[in-house]
């Protein structure tokens, strides 16, 4: 089982990192949306939710973007799409289960390298408080 940050530490560490205000307004959302719907529901269902809240906190985002993976400088047929990117910057992985496995920890560390992008949050609805990883490549 994959250990998350307690909310004292994340913010006290947040200062070291890049895209430290981007972050923050991206966890806030989310806590938002949990503080509205609880945990219990797919997955689906909080990613609509937080596309609402990105909206109404005017948080740029693209849904389920999608990132060519490349072999030796050749583009595979497969790709990664991840949840969402947000600011431009940020890759966000929704989960909606008891508890974040290191495989969905790897799954952001692919997508990071995937997009180029630095920055990922790993969040997870499922359990009784809001429960998130900050995942820097």
């Amino acid at each position: 089982m994959l250990t998350f940050e307690e909310p004292e530490v994340f913010y006290e560490t947040i200062k070291k990192y890049t895209n430290k205000e981007e972050t923050y307004k991206i966890i806030g959302a989310c806590m938002e949306v949990h503080k509205n719907l609880g945990r219990g529901f797919l997955e689906i269902v909080y990613k609509e939710a937080l596309e609402i809240e990105f909206k109404l906190q005017d948080i740029p985002y693209k849904r389920e973007q999608a990132f060519e993976i490349e072999y030796k400088g050749k583009k595979l047929n497969r790709y990664y799409v991840a949840d969402f990117i947000v600011f431009d910057c940020i890759v966000l992985e929704l989960k909606a289960q008891s508890y974040v496995i290191e495989e969905n920890y790897k799954q952001v560390i692919n997508y990071l390298a995937a997009s180029k992008l630095k920055t990922g949050l790993l969040i997870n609805f499922g359990e009784d408080s809001l429960k998130f990883k900050r995942v820097v490549l």
